[in-house]
């Protein structure tokens, strides 16, 4: 059920990017080890393609919506199997996947189109 407008997510959306690059703090992971990492780098990536996504709280609108969710999907995804992709899962794997699938049910409960024309 999509139940999120696109300004909603747009809020989500930074407020997840700033969490990601936050969590190797929050979880007490190393910056410069893969599990720190990989939520530095996806945390940036979401900063850049929600900057360029057409919608409300977009700098730049030039990513559809559609896109942006794409991307929502396969980053969550990507976070989720990340501990087993880039084998630290007997070090930690719980983060990664709860914030994972999180942004993957996240994408699927947002309409692709917002209430105000852009």
């Amino acid at each position: 059920m999509k139940v999120l407008s696109t300004k909603i997510h747009g809020i989500l959306d930074y407020i997840t990017a700033i969490f990601l690059i936050l969590c190797p703090q929050l979880f007490d992971l190393s910056n410069s080890s893969s599990e720190g990492a990989v939520f530095v780098i996806l945390g940036i990536l979401t900063l850049v393609y929600s900057a360029i996504t057409q919608y409300e709280l977009g700098l730049f609108r030039v990513m559809p919506m559609d896109a942006h969710l794409v991307f929502d999907i396969f980053s969550g995804i990507f976070l989720a199997a990340s501990p087993w992709l880039l084998d630290f899962s007997r070090y930690t794997y719980l983060p990664h996947v709860i914030i994972g699938f999180a942004e993957v049910a996240i994408a699927f409960m947002t309409r692709s189109r917002g209430m105000l024309p852009l």
